[in-house]
């Protein structure tokens, strides 16, 4: 796998014509990291330590006693099932910062890593992240994933000054935490292929080297599922290095293009109406996992066919929007409505380009092969069939892509392949169209 401390340094005259810079000063990932702390700590003066209360109770406390300066601690409470990373939990540790505190030090996983990214870069200040759990490959990225107004959005701030990663600690994360970081992984066949799709169609700025190294991490940890179900700790250090070099790859490109496409949309989908209706939702990664399953069978289904314009009257669109997104839905209508994606006819290049379009959609897993995924990490893709329902999968397909404003074949479908017809819903399992 790639070395992640090199990777740190960055990578100039990059084949792509850009220079890449990484400002991560440290990344221990090792049995006994927390050990490394006092060492790493250099000259802050004054920390304020955060963690909720699983992730102080799994090491936040001994991470607070390997702390040599002046420090405090917030232990958030749920405001939700779990902590939702909202406007509430910005403002509570907002609140706990204080003139003296030059260092945030965050103890946990997504939520944890995304509020303290977020404040610290709103007080100008440095944080560093103790992970525990290899959930998600947020770590390292610049950009932090929070519930603001509702709606699911990511907003650029800055990567931790340090990772500090204890095997010891990660293997006994709960499992599903385990299977979650797993699934984000293997989500990156769909988003790399996503990406791919939008710089043939869209001219978007694409990097070969950054697309090489995110893919080759993900081949690399496809085989280590049984090695992670058994919770071996060599694996699941593996796990957190490629978590973190695929978040170093969104820092290079400056957004989290290597790592989210339309499986993320998805994923995201589930969480915001999740929350909005009170219904459960799958971890993050587990979520990206089973999506990927769907842009697969996507795929397959649209290198069956051939294109065909397919036209939704705005109207319709915004009643179907305001039905799923509630009162959410004005901030994603008008985010689709300053990009004009809705609006713009592509359908010259898609028509002209489809062989390639074919020839690329078909670099991806299969769908069976993305089933296997699933099982081999231990899931159930019957569960997340029955836990959403077809009709809810179906409102993923067509809407999830209004959460963001990035291109991804969930676009190329709803454009060319879309089943609605004058309103008439069909059968989801199979993603036929």
């Amino acid at each position: 796998m790639i070395n992640v401390t090199e990777l740190t340094n960055g990578i100039r005259n990059c084949t792509c014509g850009k220079d890449h810079a990484c400002p991560i000063d440290f990344v221990v990932i090792e049995k006994d990291a927390l050990k490394k702390l006092p060492e790493v700590l250099g000259g802050y003066k004054k920390v304020l330590l955060v963690a909720d209360k699983n992730t102080w109770a799994a090491c936040g406390e001994n991470v607070y006693g390997f702390i040599p300066c002046e420090k405090d601690f917030l232990v958030l409470s749920d405001n939700g099932k779990v902590v939702i990373p909202n406007e509430e939990k910005i403002e509570e540790i907002t609140e706990k910062v204080t003139d003296g505190t030059d260092l945030i030090i965050g103890v946990g996983s997504g939520v944890i890593n995304d509020l303290c990214k977020i404040v610290s870069f709103n007080k100008g200040l440095p944080y560093y992240i103790v992970a525990t759990a290899p959930s998600m490959d947020g770590y390292a990225s610049n950009g932090s994933a929070l519930i603001l107004g509702g709606m699911k959005v990511t907003i650029n701030a800055r990567p931790p000054k340090a990772i500090i990663a204890d095997t010891a600690v990660l293997k006994d994360a709960p499992f599903d935490m385990i299977q979650s970081g797993y699934g984000d992984i293997m989500g990156k066949y769909s988003c790399l292929n996503d990406w791919k799709l939008a710089a043939l169609l869209n001219g978007e700025y694409f990097c070969q080297n950054i697309w090489d190294m995110t893919f080759a991490t993900t081949d690399e940890l496809r085989p280590l599922a049984k090695e992670l179900t058994a919770r071996d700790e060599a694996a699941v250090g593996k796990l957190m290095e490629a978590l973190v070099i695929v978040g170093i790859m969104m820092s290079f490109v400056g957004n989290s293009r290597p790592a989210s496409g339309s499986e993320h949309h998805l994923s995201h989908f589930f969480e915001v109406t999740g929350i909005l209706n009170n219904e459960p939702y799958f971890s993050h990664g587990t979520d990206v996992l089973y999506s990927a399953v769907v842009t697969a069978g996507i795929r397959e289904r649209i290198a069956e066919l051939k294109p065909v314009k397919k036209y939704m009257s705005q109207d319709f669109r915004i009643s179907e929007m305001r039905r799923i997104y509630k009162e959410t839905a004005d901030g994603m209508i008008a985010l689709q409505d300053k990009i004009g994606r809705y609006e713009t006819d592509d359908s010259e290049a898609v028509f002209s380009k489809w062989d390639e379009i074919v020839k690329l959609l078909k670099e991806a897993p299969t769908k069976a092969e993305m089933l296997q995924m699933v099982s081999e990490i231990g899931l159930d893709y019957n569960e997340f069939l029955t836990t959403y329902g077809p009709e809810k999968i179906r409102d993923a397909i067509d809407f999830a892509k209004d959460i963001k404003d990035r291109y991804t074949v969930l676009w190329l479908n709803f454009k060319y392949f879309r089943h609605i017809v004058s309103g008439h819903r069909g059968n989801v399992d199979d993603t036929r169209h």
